[in-house]
């Protein structure tokens, strides 16, 4: 089950967010937490209070299971584009230079991760990704 939350018209520009998103994207949602509580970034304390929130909205929808046997991680986030600020800085000679106070929108997903049959935990199991190799030995 995926849960999404959405941080919108933040006051830092996309291109300082993104290297934050970029830190995190794809990693288990422990993992990313742990980076994103040491980033010196200071976008880094805005996706971290994303992440809390996601991880609520999948709990409120999934009560029946536990945040630690779930296996989450971060599926998709990106940083768009949001409203731009203009203003004007005074110049010399009377004119006008125009300041762009930008801000962005964050989206973020997790989901579970479901394990492969060939991967090392299903091998525990039992299960293996050719059947026909099992009928051979």
């Amino acid at each position: 089950m995926e849960a999404v939350a959405k941080l919108r018209n933040v006051p830092t520009s996309p291109r300082k967010m993104r290297l934050v998103a970029d830190l995190v994207r794809g990693k288990k949602v422990t993992q990313a937490l742990g980076l994103l509580r040491f980033e010196a970034n200071i976008g880094a304390e805005k996706i971290e209070k994303l992440l809390l929130s996601a991880l609520a909205n999948w709990q409120q929808h999934n009560e029946e299971e536990r945040i630690e046997d779930a296996n989450l991680y971060i599926s998709e986030i990106f940083v768009d584009e949001g409203r731009q600020l203009k203003r004007l800085r005074p110049a010399p000679q009377g004119r006008g230079h125009r300041i762009r106070k930008r801000s962005n929108h964050v989206t973020l997903k997790i989901d579970t991760k479901v394990e492969k049959l060939g991967s090392k935990h299903a091998k525990e199991v039992g299960t293996t990704e050719n059947p026909k190799a099992d009928a051979k030995s």
